[in-house]
């Protein structure tokens, strides 16, 4: 990915040398022919007559001339800030590559500290005053080994960040790193969730279901905390806390539709029903959306068949609300 952002870079600079040779070539001709322009203002001169082919790179490279303009340009000759910024599109692995070839601009704190905040979006050490000689790049390793300590064994993954003082051991805090991360492995995320009820209450205060449509909603809950496989009591504590989160976001709608946890709660399970038949191949006769009313209105009457009606719609066109 490097080659390609230097390879960006680089094209430029080629454009740019061969768009100078076209104003050379087309003055000479025009010489050659009637003269040098006598009252011709110099912005009129200098318009070009041929086009630059962006696109047609191996054009640009027989335009070249002389082996010291082969190869990509030293990232050290470059403005710090641009080199900085080419940079910032590395993965851990290229940077560290780069740090051999550049060690100072590779082992830049403000590089090593973007690789962390974009990976692991909220630790508690981020908000502490960070003590003198704090390298950013030690944190990312330390970020990336208890991850996947965490995906082994979630317990020891958590144990490993508060021993290195990366988080603190308080739910809220937990929560927000679980939140805000997507290196952790989601089968032995379940399992954690299960065994830190408290964990999870303060992971679901963190969705914002404000103006959201309810399968689109709980597409975004199941996206961030994944549901069982099976039916089972996870599964119902999930989907009873989701109906309270989701009418405290909501209470316009709670009032006009005429909802309530627990008629959200009924949806949900029927939405969940409702994707499994109409997304499984082994069922052959799909629910039509007349029976998906007929159905859902039975368990809750308060709903409207436009609102249940509109349910059906998404499933069929979207799909599974916890795919």
């Amino acid at each position: 990915m490097g080659q390609g952002l230097w390879r960006v870079v680089r094209n430029q600079q080629l454009q740019q040398q061969y768009s100078e040779q076209c104003f050379l070539q087309r003055d000479r001709e025009r010489v050659r022919r009637v003269g040098p322009p006598l009252a011709e203002p110099l912005q009129q001169r200098r318009t070009p007559q041929c086009q630059v082919p962006g696109t047609d790179i191996s054009h640009l490279l027989r335009v070249r001339k002389g082996k010291e303009e082969q190869g990509f340009i030293d990232l050290e000759m470059l403005p710090p800030e641009l080199s900085i910024t080419i940079l910032s599109y590395l993965n851990a692995t290229d940077l560290c590559l780069a740090s051999c070839v550049w060690q100072d601009l590779g082992n830049d704190e403000y590089l090593w500290q973007g690789l962390c905040k974009s990976t692991w979006g909220h630790c508690s050490i981020y908000n502490r005053r960070l003590p003198s000689g704090f390298s950013y790049r030690k944190l990312y390793m330390e970020l990336d080994e208890g991850s996947l300590t965490f995906n082994a064994n979630p317990q020891e993954g958590i144990s490993y960040f508060m021993s290195r003082g990366i988080l603190v051991d308080h739910p809220k805090e937990i929560a927000k790193f679980i939140f805000y991360t997507r290196m952790l492995n989601w089968k032995m995320l379940r399992i954690y969730l299960d065994e830190r009820r408290d964990v999870l209450d303060e992971l679901v205060t963190l969705h914002n279901f404000s103006n959201q449509f309810l399968p689109n909603a709980l597409r975004d809950f199941f996206r961030h905390i994944h549901a069982p496989e099976e039916r089972g009591e996870y599964l119902e504590t999930l989907i009873t806390k989701f109906s309270h989160r989701f009418c405290a976001c909501n209470p316009t709608l709670v009032q006009e539709v005429g909802l309530s946890p627990d008629a959200v709660y009924v949806l949900c399970y029927s939405l969940i029903l409702l994707s499994i038949d109409l997304t499984s191949p082994h069922v052959k006769n799909k629910m039509s959306k007349r029976e998906f009313i007929r159905n859902t209105r039975r368990a809750a009457q308060n709903i409207s068949e436009d609102f249940v009606g509109h349910l059906y719609d998404n499933i069929y066109l979207i799909g599974h609300v916890a795919a």
